[in-house]
């Protein structure tokens, strides 16, 4: 553990309610049905992908499922972007935004039976900003200079200069503590204070969850039993949905879920949207090369994307943020609008050969129906201007370990945190500034960087201008071409089951689901 004096000066402003208060408010309480209307039991989910570990800080959308169910966060987020307390109870933030200090829940426990505190607290941090260790979490940890242990229910976050209160809040609710016992083992044993326990687990087939009887919120969870089931692909999830075989569908297709609400079935659809983004290993040709790669921000059809991958469900976008961003700029739409004539002149400019801007495979997820056809639809796009590519197809977790690696040389994935302040964005493996799997260090594209970075240090009149500043290095380095919004996390459950709850980045909430009668 790193411990060394906050150096901070000056009053501090408090920015949470008591955590009395406001867990019994905003985005904690379900959405229809009362707890005390529901009837426990065994919920059967139905997921279209088997998880890669239980590390809370492998912030994959393959663990999305699982995340919140084993773990809680220190603070949440409303619906409506609202922070609110969770294990945290208040937070304070100095006056010259270069520290937070934490104040703890005292009566939360681990599933061990550790008791959870600011030492706990510590050890997550610790991991979280180790470049190895950290994963997904480590690029939001950048921002900590160290941390003191101020007692057993409170901690103080140190930053290296002052951050905006929004990425202060991010880092809160992106911290998800870890057992210290449990810490070295996590990717294979899980070790939170979540509302269910880990009960057995079947590779490739199943994950089972039983009830927290210890959990701290009294009355949840209402079920007795979480039990998922992997299948190979979406039709054979709905056809088990329909059959009643399963109660629910997680993180199904939006073609599916539109299809299936016409049928009967609810749809939830919750604040968290990801952006679906080209991502391009830029240390590969023919993408080392500057005019190709902008090309393709007008080789997207965003409309057709949307519409034959989606449904119709979210919004074309030429930027890597939702509506709700403070980044998102409608104009470059517009102005990046599906342009063959446009790509076919910076293609023409980047001197390349039709040989080599043909001489690689985009990679594709066979079993994701909606990234099938939208890799099918560029690849018919890259056509019509003399492009003739493969897709390179791969299943299931062959596909996500390239994703995570890097081995690829073009794969859409889609991107999450954006909805919340935009150097967020860096939590995604594309977009990492630092330790970054796919561009490597030092980042080839310093301009990016740097936009990063001024994003991150700059307040008051100044903010707008960073924003523009980093939207503008975007679509010039073109590393990652983003194509549209979507819904991601999407619920279609049988009419008897109710409880939502909806989370700020679409992750399956299972303690205030229950059955009706």
């Amino acid at each position: 553990m790193r411990a060394h004096p906050p150096g901070r000066s000056g009053a501090l402003k408090r920015i949470a309610l008591c955590g009395a208060l406001a867990l019994g408010l905003f985005a904690h309480e379900p959405l229809s049905a009362s707890a005390q209307d529901l009837k426990g039991g065994t919920l059967k989910v139905g997921i279209l992908g088997d998880m890669t570990n239980y590390d809370p800080q492998q912030f994959s959308t393959v663990n999305f499922f699982l995340i919140k169910n084993l773990y809680d966060s220190l603070i949440e987020y409303s619906e409506d972007g609202e922070a609110i307390p969770n294990l945290a109870t208040d937070w304070t933030i100095a006056d010259d935004n270069t520290s937070v200090a934490v104040n703890l829940r005292d009566d939360v426990t681990f599933q061990s039976g550790a008791p959870f505190n600011a030492e706990a607290v510590a050890a997550t941090l610790e991991k979280a900003s180790d470049p190895e260790r950290g994963k997904n979490v480590y690029a939001t940890t950048s921002i900590i200079k160290d941390w003191t242990v101020d007692g057993d229910t409170a901690i103080t976050i140190n930053f290296n200069g002052p951050v905006p209160d929004k990425q202060i809040t991010d880092l809160l609710q992106f911290l998800l503590p870890i057992d210290p016992a449990g810490i070295d083992t996590v990717e294979t044993v899980p070790a939170g204070t979540g509302p269910f326990k880990l009960k057995d687990r079947i590779v490739g087939q199943s994950v089972t969850m039983t009830k927290n009887e210890d959990y701290w919120r009294e009355g949840e969870p209402i079920l007795d039993e979480l039990e998922f089931t992997i299948f190979s692909d979406g039709s054979a999830a709905d056809a088990a949905l329909e059959s009643g075989a399963i109660d629910l569908v997680y993180n199904g297709s939006p073609r599916s879920a539109v299809r299936l609400r016409d049928a009967g079935f609810q749809v939830v659809q919750g604040p968290g949207k990801l952006v679906q983004v080209f991502r391009i290993n830029t240390t590969k040709a023919p993408f080392d090369n500057e005019k190709f790669r902008q090309a393709f921000n007008y080789l997207m059809n965003r409309p057709a994307i949307l519409r034959i991958g989606y449904a119709g469900l979210g919004e074309p976008t030429a930027l890597p943020w939702v509506p709700a961003s403070p980044a998102f700029n409608p104009a470059y739409n517009e102005e990046f609008a599906y342009n063959p004539e446009k790509a076919k002149a910076l293609l023409a400019e980047s001197g390349l050969s039709p040989e080599a801007m043909s001489d690689w495979k985009l990679l594709a997820q066979g079993n994701d129906e909606s990234l099938m056809l939208i890799s099918q639809i560029v690849q018919q796009s890259l056509a019509e201007v003399g492009i003739d590519i493969e897709l390179d197809v791969r299943q299931g977790a062959e596909f996500i370990d390239a994703l995570l690696s890097g081995d690829f040389v073009a794969v859409f994935g889609g991107v999450g945190n954006v909805q919340k302040f935009p150097s967020r964005v860096a939590t995604n493996s594309i977009y990492r500034v630092v330790n970054n799997p796919v561009l490597g260090d030092p980042h080839p594209h310093p301009a990016y960087v740097e936009a990063i970075e001024r994003v991150n240090s700059t307040f008051g009149e100044g903010v707008a201008d960073a924003y523009d500043n980093l939207n503008r290095v975007l679509v010039e380095s073109a590393f990652g071409i983003p194509t549209n919004s979507y819904e991601i996390g999407l619920v279609v459950a049988a009419p008897n089951v109710d409880g939502f709850t909806k989370d700020i980045d679409n992750l399956l909430i299972g303690r205030t689901l229950g059955f009706k009668d």
